[in-house]
């Protein structure tokens, strides 16, 4: 009988060429069609089923826009009510994407152990699929922000770059996810750490508020938060009417394809030590 492979020689043996982000190229079908059903799973025996992907948005949106509108008299500059309810909007969509995508990206190996003996689906998939799940979140939202800016005349040329903002965005959580997946092996504290990091990154992120109303070291730190900028480029191109800045563009660039580039290496290097530790 031929002797039992470890988890680590197995993943050190099915290692790709260029990191765990050459399986996207090889097994781009069964990804898309393990995506399509993981959505249709996460809402099976709901009685609304994935109209909860529109719902929860909207719902959340208009807490935001009574708390702020109407009990804490919040205004930005140059806006009327109606566009700031759109620039909180623009802003909320991606931070709900991106709370989401952390959360299902750091349990998508632990929540799922079958994977581990899965022969035909890679564990480097698993946290790739947990965030572009989350993508219906996401486009729908951004949608409806389109629909709303055009109907206020608000909608400008700059609208043809929301795709390039959405395949960064999307690249840069697929490497957290990348990292967040196998630190949640070794420690599952992790998901209980997340819950944190995401209200802060509410906070910290500027979706109610501009940046031109912060000063000093509070400003500052606002954009060492990479979602900020994401932020900040969502409500430009919805709401504002303009393109970012050159080194704008640059800072998604860095986010996007830094953190998809280093998580993607650092998973096919890792995934075979913290395997052991289911």
């Amino acid at each position: 009988m031929a002797p039992a492979v470890t988890t680590t020689a197995r993943a050190r043996r099915q290692r790709p060429p260029r990191g765990s982000a050459g399986y996207l190229r090889t097994h781009r079908r069964l990804l898309w069609r393990s995506t399509r059903n993981q959505i249709r799973v996460r809402y099976a025996g709901s009685i609304l089923g994935v109209s909860w992907v529109v719902l929860a948005p909207a719902l959340l949106l208009t807490v935001y826009g009574v708390v702020y509108l109407e009990v804490y008299k919040v205004r930005a500059p140059g806006l009327g009510a109606t566009a700031f309810v759109l620039y909180i909007f623009a802003g909320l969509v991606p931070f709900l994407m991106t709370a989401q995508a952390l959360t299902e990206g750091a349990g998508s190996l632990v929540d799922d152990p079958s994977l581990l003996t899965n022969t035909v689906f890679p564990i480097d998939l698993a946290p790739v699929r947990a965030v572009l799940s989350t993508l219906p979140v996401l486009l729908i939202g951004t949608s409806a922000v389109v629909i709303g800016s055009a109907a206020s005349g608000r909608a400008d040329w700059p609208l043809v770059l929301l795709p390039a903002v959405i395949l960064l965005q999307v690249m840069a959580l697929v490497g957290v996810a990348w990292f967040l997946s196998l630190a949640t092996v070794v420690a599952r504290d992790i998901q209980y750490v997340i819950t944190i990091v995401i209200l802060v990154l509410l906070v910290a992120s500027p979706i109610a508020y501009t940046t031109r109303a912060l000063h000093g070291p509070v400003r500052a730190l606002i954009f060492v938060n990479p979602l900020a900028w994401f932020v900040i480029a969502y409500q430009k191109i919805l709401v504002l009417g303009e393109s970012p800045s050159p080194g704008h563009w640059a800072a998604l660039v860095v986010a996007g394809c830094g953190l998809f580039l280093g998580g993607s290496r650092f998973f096919v290097w890792a995934k075979g030590v913290a395997m052991d530790y289911v």
